[in-house]
């Protein structure tokens, strides 16, 4: 594992390099959803501190046995209104708020717990009906509503682009994502910062770098093909 987990740190150097960034400002989020702990431990042995969860009793459980102390966890998965007090104070960032009735759950929880939820607003750059996400047309005046709320702080956007074989087929995708957030940018929404871009996977994060991505997803590259179940 540490060699794998090495050379995708490799990749993203090389990547960053390609694109003239910085390669600090990218973080590998090693997704570990329905590996056991074990797995994630073997990870953190291996270097890896930054793990993402889609499925909100599994990761509990693990932060639980694993704790917060020798890992960061992010959720990356589709989160329920009415499981979102779950992952509030527990997650360091959600990556798929994608509705203000979720940030507003989210934003209750946070309240009861006293903490405020980093989050990043999650996009349907694709348009396909299977992906959760705001759109292109309705994610500003969403991110207007979410800044009201005082117990949330958006960090950035999230998108899962359509499949293809070529990586260079999710570009536009990437790319729509990365020109989103400059328009919000340029907007200077108080209590949003654009600071986060959630895009790209095992096979195709390099070219998600390259059109500006923060965290990059990385699950089968690390761990293997998905063959353990909770």
């Amino acid at each position: 594992m540490r060699d794998r987990i090495q050379k995708i740190e490799q990749q993203i150097r090389d990547a960053a390099e390609k694109a003239g960034r910085n390669a600090q400002e990218i973080r590998l989020v090693a997704v570990s959803k329905i590996k056991p702990a074990s797995m994630v431990k073997e990870a953190i042995i291996a270097g890896q501190t930054l793990f993402g969860e889609n499925y909100i009793q599994e990761a509990v459980a693990k932060v639980e046995e694993i704790g917060g102390d020798e890992a960061q966890w992010h959720f990356i998965g589709h989160l329920q209104s009415k499981k979102s007090k779950y992952a509030v104070g527990v997650f360091d960032l959600i990556h798929s708020v994608d509705s203000l009735k979720l940030a507003t759950e989210i934003d209750k929880q946070a309240a009861k717990k006293g903490v405020v939820q980093n989050i990043l607003i999650q996009v349907n750059t694709s348009g396909e009906e299977s992906k959760s996400g705001t759109t292109d047309e309705t994610v500003i005046a969403l991110i207007r509503e979410v800044a009201a709320l005082k117990h949330i702080a958006v960090k950035g956007l999230m998108t899962m682009p359509a499949f293809f074989d070529d990586p260079e087929g999710a570009r536009p995708y990437f790319r729509q994502l990365r020109l989103i957030k400059e328009r919000i940018n340029a907007l200077a929404i108080d209590g949003v910062e654009m600071r986060e871009l959630s895009m790209g996977m095992s096979g195709d994060f390099e070219v998600a770098i390259e059109e500006g991505a923060t965290l990059v997803r990385v699950g089968t590259a690390i761990f293997g093909a998905r063959d353990y179940t909770v």
